[in-house]
Order: structure tokens, then C-alpha cells, then sequence
């Protein structure tokens, strides 16, 4: 019996898997945010989500992807978590007057910009992940695209377009989220999400540091 409590005492910790919750405060709050963009509904339902469930809750998703050692969920979770907060902070400046409406275009299309330039940098390495990730990320990299160039234009036809093309973006993120739990929660595929065959090259890499050292 003693023995048994020894085993049940030494027995290493499972930690849950971090990414579904920060997709789904991404999903939830693009969705929103996006519908609003579309014409469908006012800003304000985004704003509160912005700041903690799109912002804070992929925050803490990405302090514990640290703890998986996965360095592109760390990235991406804890970037986008702060760019819901500081985004929804500017608008609510902006509606408060903080800020000078003639000076919101500009700060709005740079972060944009901005956001676009980092938004390439990961959709590039979501070729090495999954295609459903891929997905993700290409339809985010687009709506950054048309967000810009609306900004930009001051169109509001372009924006409405880039609100419908965000919920899509939404979408596709809330399918990742449902086949990470799904598939756990079942021990088998559900919900497919398109693995990508990854060459091995973490011992390639420690040799060719060693030989740059020397």
C-alpha cells in the first residue's frame, strides 16, 4: 500500500493542451469583431471580448504553451493576445476622445500594417503544422490584407467585405478548436485536420551550431 502511494506520488503531472482556448478566444472575438465590420452590429459586444477573451485568454494560452515547449503557439497566442488589448484599448481612447479622430486613421493603418508584416512571418511557418492551420492563418493574412488596403481607401464596401472574409477566418479557427478537443476527447480522429510530414532535423541543427561556433 505504502508502495502505491510512492508510485501515485512520483507519477508526472498531464498538462492539458493550451491551444484549444487560445483558438477559441481568437475564433469568438474575430467572429464578433468581424460581423460588426460586415454592418451587421455595433463595436460594442467586441470591445469587452477584445480585452479578455480574445486578449487576456490567448495571453494565458500562450504563457502555457511555454510549458509545451512549442515556440509558434507561444508566439501566436501571446501576439494576437496583446493585440486584442491593445486594440480594443485605441478604440476606446478613440470613443472617449483620448485620442484626435483625425489622427485615428493613421495609427489605425499602421498598426495594421504592422500586424500584416508579423501575420506573413507565422503564416509561413504554418507550413510545417497542418493544413487546417494553414487555413487559419492564410484567411487571417487576408483579412489583414483587405483591412489594410480599407483603411487605407476609406471604403466601406471593402470593409464590409473584409467583416464577411473574418468570419470565415473565424470559422476555420473555431474547426481547429473543435478537432483538437474532439479528437482527444474520442482517442481517434473526428474532425481531420490534415497533418504535414515533418523531416527531423533536431539533430542536424545542434551539429551545425557547433561547427559555426568553432
Amino acid at each position: 500500500m505504502a508502495e502505491d502511494k510512492e508510485k501515485f506520488y512520483v507519477t508526472p503531472a498531464k498538462f492539458a493542451n493550451p491551444a484549444p482556448l487560445g483558438l477559441a478566444g481568437f475564433a469568438l472575438t474575430t467572429f464578433v469583431l468581424n460581423v460588426h465590420n460586415a454592418g451587421m452590429i455595433d463595436i460594442g459586444a467586441a470591445l469587452p471580448l477584445g480585452l479578455f477573451y480574445g486578449g487576456l485568454a490567448q495571453l494565458v494560452a500562450g504563457f502555457l504553451e511555454f510549458r509545451t515547449g512549442n515556440t509558434f503557439g507561444m508566439t501566436a497566442f501571446g501576439s494576437y493576445g496583446a493585440f486584442w488589448i491593445a486594440l480594443a484599448s485605441m478604440v476606446i481612447m478613440q470613443m472617449n476622445k483620448w485620442i484626435p479622430a483625425d489622427a485615428s486613421k493613421g495609427w489605425l493603418l499602421t498598426t495594421l500594417v504592422a500586424w500584416t508584416i508579423f501575420t506573413l512571418v507565422l503564416w509561413v511557418a504554418t507550413f510545417r503544422h497542418s493544413k487546417a492551420l494553414i487555413w487559419v492563418f492564410t484567411t487571417l493574412l487576408i483579412l489583414f490584407v483587405l483591412l489594410d488596403v480599407a483603411v487605407y481607401t476609406g471604403s466601406a464596401r471593402l470593409t464590409h467585405i473584409a467583416g464577411y472574409e473574418g468570419i470565415f477566418c473565424a470559422l476555420t479557427a473555431w474547426y481547429l478548436m473543435s478537432a483538437i478537443i474532439l479528437n482527444e476527447a474520442f482517442g481517434r480522429v473526428i474532425l481531420p485536420v490534415g497533418p504535414l510530414e515533418r523531416r527531423e532535423t533536431a539533430v542536424a541543427v545542434p551539429q551545425v551550431i557547433a561547427r559555426v561556433s568553432a
